[in-house]
């Protein structure tokens, strides 16, 4: 059975870590659904997430692997139900006075903002968890879709009173 696992990984702000960690990946046949890294409140230190999927064995075998890294300082791991998750998406997308108001309305109901416009394309920006954003995408398939870019997933753990 595929599990999905997010791994917040907290490395050392250095050339060559993020090639050193998605190297371990790709040699040992892992996939990586959503890599995102951004240096933390410390500009020596740097945070991944990585969102991989796979049986519990293969989730684990990542888990170990990382932590054997040197450059990695903590590893965390967390099942979607246990983070708040985050992912920002820009995407252009073509209009016409049939569909203006369709599009402007997902964006109002979805929480999507409408960031750049000309005489035939809007550009729209979201920040939400990855599920909502595949629900946009899905929402605008028959709207004329241009482009699409896509962060990765950032995910801190819950908040809990015992901290």
């Amino acid at each position: 059975m595929k599990i999905k696992r997010i791994y917040s990984v907290t490395v050392e702000n250095r050339s060559g870590v993020l090639a050193k960690v998605s190297g371990l990946f790709a040699r040992r046949s892992f996939n990586i659904d959503s890599l995102a890294v951004g240096e933390t409140h410390d500009p020596t230190v740097s945070n991944m997430t990585i969102v991989s999927s796979g049986d519990e064995r293969t989730l684990e075998q990542i888990e170990k692997q990382l932590n054997k890294k040197l450059d990695v300082i903590k590893v965390k791991t967390f099942a979607e139900s246990q983070c708040v998750t985050r992912e920002l998406m820009l995407m252009k997308v073509k209009y016409n006075k049939n569909n203006r108001r369709e599009i402007m309305e997902i964006c109002e109901v979805m929480g999507a903002d409408i960031v750049d416009m000309s005489l035939h394309y809007m550009m729209i920006q979201i920040c939400d968890d990855p599920d909502k954003i595949r629900l946009l995408i899905d929402m605008f398939k028959s709207i004329s879709i241009v482009e699409v870019a896509r962060t990765g997933s950032l995910a801190l753990s819950k908040c809990c009173e015992n901290e």
